[in-house]
């Protein structure tokens, strides 16, 4: 599987986050929490979702699946100028991102072993210290085989 490059410029973005590992996964319980509001947020740029992961810097480096990160259900926005009680802001910086459409399940991890374990090594590229995400558009389908989304892995040459 052979991700497109892309660079993103800067997005705003507005939704729920919550501190959670692999081991102790609250992704669902997120999600859960977030969906319900999406429809009050007037000023969306697309009916996508996203999925975003915010790593410590050496998360990587010895992944321990109990390492906690901050994990947001959210959003993209124009602007910050419509207040919603109780969602956060969150402001992704752009750069360069390996994107990754991907077909199957949400709760199938091997994707990722594969990107970081034999896609990653093999390219020119390193991991960046910025948000990775995943893009839940028209085709997203939660937990089902036939589901597709993206996942962006942020990326600088090595």
């Amino acid at each position: 599987m052979t991700p497109r490059i892309e660079n993103i410029s800067t997005k705003k973005l507005i939704g729920l986050s919550t501190k959670m590992s692999v081991i102790n996964n609250k992704t669902a319980q997120l999600w859960g929490a977030f969906a319900p509001k999406i429809s009050a947020i007037a000023n969306r740029v697309s009916t996508d979702k996203i999925s975003l992961q915010l790593y410590p810097e050496n998360y990587f480096n010895a992944f321990n699946p109990n390492t906690v990160f901050e994990k947001w259900a959210a959003v993209e926005v124009v602007d910050f100028e419509n207040t919603i009680e109780g969602l956060s802001y969150l402001i992704l910086e752009g750069g360069k991102y390996a994107v990754f459409e991907y077909k199957g399940a949400s709760t199938d991890s091997s994707i990722f072993q594969y990107i970081y374990s034999e896609w990653l090594p093999k390219s020119i590229y390193k991991l960046d210290n910025r948000p990775h995400f995943e893009v839940l558009g028209e085709k997203y389908k939660n937990n089902d085989p036939n589901s597709e989304e993206e996942i962006w892995i942020p990326i600088n040459e090595k």
